[in-house]
């Protein structure tokens, strides 16, 4: 099988666009493993598939697939790339388009300069529908692993994230505390752990470790993760600005079930085919 496929990342986020709208695909999970390799493959973060929409009120389905195989349920740099795709490839004429992944429909508009705005909808803070187990809600949440104790901010973006805030990001081990995070047995369905230092009202530091990736460059619904649980704590303006290892995003929340604006660059590297 002959597969056309784009190269493109969002803050060195990096992912292989795969066009099933023009193309028959049928991508099994070693496929997808191959794909994403870095030595034997294209390699990538995540494989994005692109597919006809099976609601009609919708304009694309949207698959996101971890280098491991495995399909989750949201990638918000992922999404910023998927509509400039869209853009570039003229699969639609509409600046804004909508798009259905696993769990929810999102909104993504082009913009001057590959920059792209993804609308990610609201927050979920309900501890069942992250899922995270606690007998109660609330903004804070003390944890133990491995006899170390931490204190999370738990929510969803269309995927569960854990955001811990940090005094200084350049030493905390991610790589280390990441893992453990991921591995608690309150994340019935593991999660993505973010690390963020606040510089000023305005500005966040962030790094992530993401479900079956690791530490990436850039997390976009880690960003927004970090922003809202920021916000809710009233650490930062409802808009702010996030800083990770790949560059910088703007994310604003207004509050309750206002939904998240995500704004940042979609860059395509190069298209090739690759047989499998």
């Amino acid at each position: 099988m002959l597969i056309k496929f784009t190269k493109m990342h969002g803050l060195g986020n990096d992912f292989v666009v795969i066009d099933a709208v023009r193309q028959q695909i049928n991508l099994t999970t070693n496929a997808i493993k191959r794909l994403a390799d870095r030595n034997l493959g294209i390699g990538c973060d995540q494989v994005l598939l692109i597919e006809p929409p099976t609601d009609k009120s919708v304009d694309f389905n949207y698959r996101i697939f971890n280098c491991d195989g495995s399909e989750v349920e949201q990638c918000g740099n992922g999404a910023r790339c998927m509509g400039q795709y869209i853009a570039d490839q003229q699969l639609s004429g509409k600046k804004s388009v909508l798009l259905k992944t696993k769990n929810r429909v999102m909104e993504v508009t082009t913009k001057a300069k590959n920059l792209v705005t993804a609308n990610m909808g609201a927050p979920i803070f309900t501890p069942a529908d992250i899922p995270f187990t606690s007998e109660r809600q609330d903004k804070l949440y003390p944890i133990e692993a491995e006899s170390q104790n931490f204190e999370i901010a738990a929510l969803s973006i269309g995927n569960p994230h854990a955001v811990i805030q940090v005094e200084d990001i350049n030493t905390v081990a991610v790589n280390e505390i990441g893992p453990l995070i991921q591995a608690h047995t309150q994340f019935p369905e593991s999660v993505n752990v973010g690390f963020m230092q606040i510089i000023d009202r305005q500005t966040i530091k962030l790094r992530v470790y993401e479900r079956g990736v690791g530490e990436t460059q850039a997390c976009g619904s880690g960003a927004c993760a970090a922003a809202v649980a920021a916000i809710q704590q009233n650490l930062v303006d409802a808009s702010v600005n996030l800083k990770l290892l790949g560059g910088s995003l703007s994310v604003e929340w207004q509050g309750d079930d206002e939904p998240i604006l995500m704004t940042g660059p979609a860059e395509t590297v190069f298209h090739g085919k690759i047989k499998l």
